[in-house]
């Protein structure tokens, strides 16, 4: 006897197997005949690839169900009469099914290994293949939970049962009026299609209706009875189911089926209790939403849900499931009672399990022992049955919830049920919450990506950009991080960095990732790489010990790519027993794209400010000589940036023995193009002052020189003199001061004077008309040289000029030569609150009062 049917056709195209495939599926899950599916798909995705390949023709399935066995037929409209060969004998040459090995019958030859019976019927231009599958002895084990025949409460009236099928829009208007709403509900589609449904729709205003009809209508399922409204103004009492659904294009509806409350066996749920009804003392309706819940706290409402689900049904553990964005794989989100099994955020296929096992169904477990669970989660957990049910919002799978028990058969068809009937009510809550969590982490993330930018941006050090990389990575990102670094043209990276959120780790972890093979750079594309070696070399070496303890669970590589270039490695790991969320990789790759071009920067900038250095440092003069009866003190200080030599010069060196040249300059402008006429100026000096030439001939041939640089000259303000110590004590000068501040003179009385008189710049006119000046230091005297970012210091208005300086110089009687510089360079600096912008030399002078030894 057929207890149920169903039948499709399929069009004579490639996809028509496939789509017969989940035809019959789902046909055979939704009779909970799960033990039966695989041969059945198998068996029938032949069989229409048979029909609609071979033979051209569309293929009509019909799936039979009947006393202990399911029959299932396949029909097309071939008129030929092939048989497949079984045996030896002949077959005609002109029967496609004759060859076994050929793709025409190998259906049939599968039809004989698999069904108990099989067949092939002919009619009048059309063939059927059928065959039947034994149903199994009922063993413990796993099956679907569906509600249940209603039996004695199926409706018996005079007419037929009129099933509405009402489709409303987002804002709860008219799509869809079918012809069974009309006869129901006595209105012309035309006459409500874009009417609200609010307008037909009598909803119950009472305080046991806890929802309204607008919130109703955004449940993902909902089912009971209310009132719609004919035109003459009477009412009619319904029974209706409310689905939401999805479009192909993201568009969100709701879907009524309604029947007379009459009929309500026709939709309802067993489980469920009627407005009005009596609870089941057995089976009172589940609640998870029970108590006041934060709606932006996600893992709180998955705790809490997981911990009242374990205690409503009586359970010893609970998991919450839910999936990722492209519902391929599920992710650990909350546990109670499995603690020593699960991990959270753990992560494995939708699909896991076997061929009795179903996330996108309500399950029965009776017991795991029997038959396993594929879930990782339970393995080993001392669990014997399992009750699972989908969390679903507009037809697509977002979790799954499952209680579970340790003893077998705990459950059944009506606790799955009933189950689902709750997970359905919560399903809204979870997504609307996660959906709440997912749009804070993704500003969190970008105003986390948008800080880490600032502080990257703000640093070109090469050590302070190492550190400011994990320093961002930990704790936000993982536990611990490390940096490898990579030269140029190498495989193989060096460790340059690590930090651990709990400090006294660092060293432990440093220790264990030098033991540890770095790890090779890899391609410049990016990615995730899992990274296993740090808990190799600790299992292969034997290392143990607290330091070690917990320390290293998943840990991931991600390449530092710039410019095409993979300049190091970001390592990030977490504690045992954790995995890395994908929206924390996928934030950590972010991340390491900004850090790689800043390190890069950096990198780059280090090597250039070493360059720029070292060729500064080359254009100073070396130590200054010790000049017998001469103190000596120079203050420089180079304008810019990274700038050790501007345009301000300074020298002293032995000309011959007992006489001594100095020279302080400023070359136009500051920077690398004045330094380089520094260098020439600076070493113009030596070589022409050794050649014997007096001070105006040195300065003569040092401006023709400037002058062959062409557009690269620049001129120059120069005071340059010869000193030459007496025996008396005193020292004898000659100076000439080429456009450049004149030299001060500071006596024993404090009196301050000019020590000469100003002469045309370098690196202007061709012929110059130089003389020197001559002066005798007594002892206790001091000659002070500057340059103008000396006597030009402004503020405002104010400028500090000769006068000023001469005002500090008077100030200084007595102080040694080093004292008068630092005097001089605090009140250039105390002059005004802003930080010199000019290039600043002082070079000074002093005879002692008392020739040392």
């Amino acid at each position: 006897m057929v207890t149920a049917r169903a039948a499709a056709t399929f069009d004579p195209d490639g996809r028509s197997a496939a789509a017969a495939r989940g035809f019959v599926r789902d046909a055979l899950l939704g009779w909970g005949l799960p033990e039966v599916v695989d041969d059945a798909v198998v068996l029938v995705s032949e069989l229409v690839t048979n029909a609609v390949v071979h033979a051209g023709t569309p293929a009509e399935v019909c799936c039979l169900r009947e006393e202990g066995s399911v029959r299932i037929e396949v029909t097309d409209h071939h008129p030929e009469r092939g048989l497949p060969s079984l045996g030896d004998g002949p077959v005609h040459a002109s029967d496609r099914f004759a060859d076994p090995d050929g793709e025409g019958g190998r259906g049939l030859l599968m039809c004989s290994a698999l069904a108990e019976r099989w067949g092939v019927e002919y009619a009048a231009g059309r063939k059927t293949v059928w065959f039947r599958l034994t149903l199994p002895a009922q063993v413990p084990g796993t099956r679907y939970a569906v509600p249940a025949t209603p039996g004695s409460d199926l409706p018996s009236g005079p007419g037929p049962v009129h099933a509405a099928v009402v489709q409303l829009d987002e804002d709860g208007r008219v799509l869809a009026w079918n012809p069974d709403a009309e006869a129901l509900f006595q209105y012309p589609a035309a006459a409500v299609l874009g009417c609200p449904w609010a307008d037909l729709a009598v909803w119950p205003q009472s305080p046991a209706r806890g929802l309204g009809l607008t919130d109703t209508l955004r449940m993902a399922r909902w089912e009971g009875g209310y009132g719609v409204r004919r035109p003459d103004g009477r009412e009619v009492e319904v029974y209706g189911v409310q689905v939401r659904l999805r479009d192909t294009e993201g568009v969100p509806s709701t879907l009524c089926l309604l029947v007379l409350e009459p009929d309500r066996a026709v939709l309802r749920s067993p489980a469920r209790a009627l407005p009005g009804e009596r609870p089941d003392p057995a089976g009172p309706r589940l609640d998870l939403l029970a108590g006041p819940v934060a709606t932006d706290d996600l893992d709180t409402l998955l705790q809490r849900t997981v911990e009242r689900a374990r205690d409503l049904l009586d359970g010893d553990a609970a998991y919450l499931l839910l999936t990722t964005d492209d519902e391929a794989e599920f992710e650990v989100r909350a546990a109670t009672g499995l603690t020593a099994g699960h991990r959270r955020h753990a992560r494995f296929p939708v699909g896991t399990g076997n061929r009795y096992d179903s996330a996108r169904l309500p399950s029965v477990h009776e017991d795991l022992s029997a038959r396993p669970t594929g879930l990782p989660l339970l393995t080993d957990s001392g669990m014997r049955s399992l009750v699972t049910v989908p969390l679903k919002v507009e037809g697509r799978l977002i979790g799954s919830l499952g209680i579970a028990a340790a003893v077998p058969g705990r459950y059944d068809n009506e606790d799955a049920l009933r189950l689902q009937f709750a997970a359905d009510r919560v399903a809204l809550a979870v997504e609307s919450t996660r959906l709440t969590e997912l749009e804070r982490l993704r500003r969190g993330s970008l105003s986390f990506l948008v800080e880490a930018s600032d502080l990257l941006a703000g640093t070109l050090e090469h050590e302070q950009t190492l550190a400011l990389m994990a320093q961002m990575a930990v704790p936000t990102l993982a536990s611990w991080c490390a940096v490898y670094t990579t030269a140029d043209h190498a495989a193989t990276a060096r460790l340059a960095f690590v930090l651990h959120e709990d400090e006294d780790r660092i060293d432990p972890l440093r220790d264990l990732l030098g033991k540890t093979p770095a790890p090779e750079a890899g391609p410049t594309h990016g990615g995730v790489r899992f990274w296993t070696a740090p808990a190799e070399t600790v299992e292969a070496a034997g290392l143990d010990g607290p330091e070690l303890a917990g320390l290293l669970g998943e840990t991931v590589l991600l390449a530092l790519t710039a410019r095409n270039r993979v300049i190091g490695l970001l390592v990030l790991g977490v504690p045992a027993g954790v995995r890395f969320r994908q929206e924390i990789l996928e934030l950590a790759e972010d991340l390491s794209r900004r850090a790689a071009l800043a390190l890069d920067n950096s990198r780059l900038y280090s090597e250039r400010t070493a360059t720029s250095q070292a060729l500064q440092r080359s254009l100073l003069p070396p130590d200054l000589p010790e000049i017998p009866g001469v103190e000596v003190d120079v203050y420089y200080q180079a304008a810019g940036e990274g700038n050790e030599v501007g345009g301000d010069f300074y020298d002293l060196f032995t000309i011959r023995e007992g006489t001594y040249g100095f020279a302080i300059g400023d070359v136009c402008g500051t920077g690398p193009e004045a330094a380089s006429v520094t260098g020439l100026a600076r070493h113009s000096l030596r070589l022409l002052a050794r050649e014997g030439l007096d001070a105006p001939q040195v300065l003569r041939r040092l401006n023709a020189a400037i002058l062959d640089e062409g557009a690269r000259s620049r001129f120059l303000t120069l005071l340059y003199g010869e000193l030459t110590p007496r025996p008396d004590g005193s020292t004898e000068l000659s100076l000439v001061c080429a456009g450049h501040p004149l030299p001060l003179r500071l006596r024993t009385d404090g009196q301050v004077d000019r020590a000469a008189t100003p002469q045309p710049l370098l690196g202007v006119m061709d012929d110059l008309d130089l003389t020197a000046e001559h002066l005798v230091l007594a002892p206790g005297e001091v000659l002070l040289c500057v340059t103008d970012g000396v006597t030009e210091r402004r503020e405002g208005r104010r400028m500090l000029g000769d006068d000023g300086l001469a005002e500090v110089l008077t100030g200084c009687t007595g102080l040694t030569a080093g004292a008068v510089a630092a005097r001089v360079q605090r009140a250039v600096e105390r002059f005004a609150p802003e930080p010199p912008s000019d290039d600043m030399a002082i070079l000074t002078l002093r005879v002692p009062t008392q020739r040392h030894a």
